[in-house]
């Protein structure tokens, strides 16, 4: 099965589902469905930092400090989160990624999903999946924020990296990862 027909679940403005739909055709209609967004650390503390390949299927060739994906219909966040990190990481028997927050993410063109954000600590050997990573490293929290204005970073990434910067300057949330 390729990625456009993998099936999510279709949800509103309240994170309800309301139906499914194939990926492709959810990406084509602007139908609203589930994200999970993983923010990976290394033994040090730094950021897994990858650019997408230029056949990804929304934002190809930017780049993103968050490993994850789309939630399949019937899947939990949290399910969806260990798996997309270990697949997109290419490692197993990671730790299961604590949740943060979950937000809708709007881009101003109709289209929409609920984010739910997370981290994780992988002290594991990565070996990141070809079909999805272009190129990627571990950067210190202080070269990815130099690397926010030089580089073309996917939107929804860098909304989620703002929203946990607030989270975690509101006390709510760690800072060493």
């Amino acid at each position: 099965m390729s990625a456009a027909d993998e099936i999510l679940d279709i949800v509103d403005d309240q994170d309800r589902v309301v139906g499914q739909s194939p990926r492709g055709e959810a990406y084509a209609e602007g139908l609203r469905h589930r994200c999970v967004f993983i923010l990976a650390r290394d033994a040090e503390g730094r950021i897994f930092v990858h650019r997408r390949t230029p056949t990804k299927l929304v934002f190809p060739s930017l780049y993103d400090m968050f490993v994850g994906g789309v939630v399949g219909a019937g899947e939990s966040y949290d399910d969806a989160a260990l798996r997309e990190a270990e697949e997109e990481l290419g490692v197993s028997g990671l730790p299961r990624p604590e949740f943060r927050f979950k937000f809708l993410y709007e881009d101003g063109a109709g289209h929409g999903w609920w984010s739910a954000v997370y981290e994780v600590r992988c002290e594991l050997p990565v070996a990141p999946q070809v079909e999805e990573i272009d190129w990627h490293g571990f950067l210190s929290e202080a070269e990815v924020e130099r690397r926010l204005t030089e580089w073309e970073w996917t939107p929804d990434g860098l909304a989620a990296y703002r929203r946990l910067r607030e989270f975690r300057a509101e006390g709510r949330g760690r800072t060493d990862g």
